[in-house]
């Protein structure tokens, strides 16, 4: 599938740049008037009828091709991610939060690291709520 949507953006990125060529050579339609008094010259390389006919159809050519491969390249950028090879992201959307399933235990302040802290604080039990969240959980 994924040579697939590389070989329609090579032809999509050709298609563009084809495209922009031939509307760059294609010419106005006031040059036909130079044309008419004998300043160029319209019976050349594709015929007497000019390369109107002929740039023009194949610019309308590749402008489906054009627009087929976009659609078609939109269409598969759409589609949801079913394979385990998808991008970078799809992997941390879809794994589990850990830190949200279980909370963490309090931590709990040695007695001693207490009493030097506060004088008198040896007969309070020091505990330390791991986050506000818990600490506003066991309040209520």
């Amino acid at each position: 599938m994924n040579i697939l949507l590389n070989l329609l953006l090579v032809i999509q990125v050709l298609s563009a740049l084809a495209m922009i060529g031939l509307i760059l050579v294609q010419h106005g339609k006031g040059a036909d008037m130079g044309a008419a008094f004998g300043a160029g010259s319209s019976g050349s390389l594709f015929g007497a009828s000019g390369s109107a006919n002929f740039l023009s159809r194949s610019t309308a050519v590749l402008a489906t091709v054009f627009f087929a491969s976009t659609l078609i390249l939109a269409y598969f950028g759409n589609l949801p991610n079913t394979g385990g090879s998808g991008s970078v992201l799809s992997g941390l959307v879809n794994a589990p939060a850990a830190s949200a399933a279980a909370p963490a235990a309090p931590a709990s302040v040695p007695a001693s690291a207490a009493e030097s802290l506060v004088p008198g604080a040896a007969a309070v039990p020091a505990v330390v709520p791991a986050s506000p969240a818990v600490s506003a959980a066991s309040a209520g």
